[in-house]
């Protein structure tokens, strides 16, 4: 799959998005190392705390049926600026592959692409808790 195509995913999650209150649907694609493909929207809540990204939509999806090894993320909105995903989602994405190739789009369609090392330097993810003796 091309990085085309996994971004098309997200656009096409768009519109299954639930996000009444703050008007902005978000998608996502996450790819496994093996191919496969999960995808995700963002789903809102009255209680806004109970929201949830489209990009940890697809990695929760994902983990819930046994995967851990992710190579790339797609992250779609309609805005003028890349839909990068946010510090709870880098965070999130951080414990499984920090690694990870990250796609940013915005509603024109071009994506820009980095990895997630560059959008979250120093993360804290499970190494960081083993303790030296």
């Amino acid at each position: 799959m091309t990085d085309r195509e996994l971004v098309d995913l997200a656009f096409a999650m768009l519109e299954r998005a639930y996000a009444p209150y703050s008007g902005f649907p978000v998608g996502a694609a996450l790819e496994c190392a093996d191919g496969t493909v999960y995808t995700g929207c963002n789903v809102e809540n009255a209680a806004y705390g109970s929201s949830i990204c489209a990009e940890r939509t697809a990695l929760v999806k994902a983990v819930s049926e046994g995967r851990r090894g992710f190579v790339r993320l797609a992250v779609a909105g309609r805005s003028q600026d890349y839909c990068w995903p946010c510090g709870a989602c880098r965070q999130m994405l951080y414990e499984f592959a920090p690694g990870l190739k990250v796609l940013a789009a915005r509603g024109d369609g071009k994506y820009f692409a980095c990895s997630l090392g560059e959008l979250m330097p120093h993360g804290f993810g499970p190494k960081s808790l083993e303790q030296g003796e």
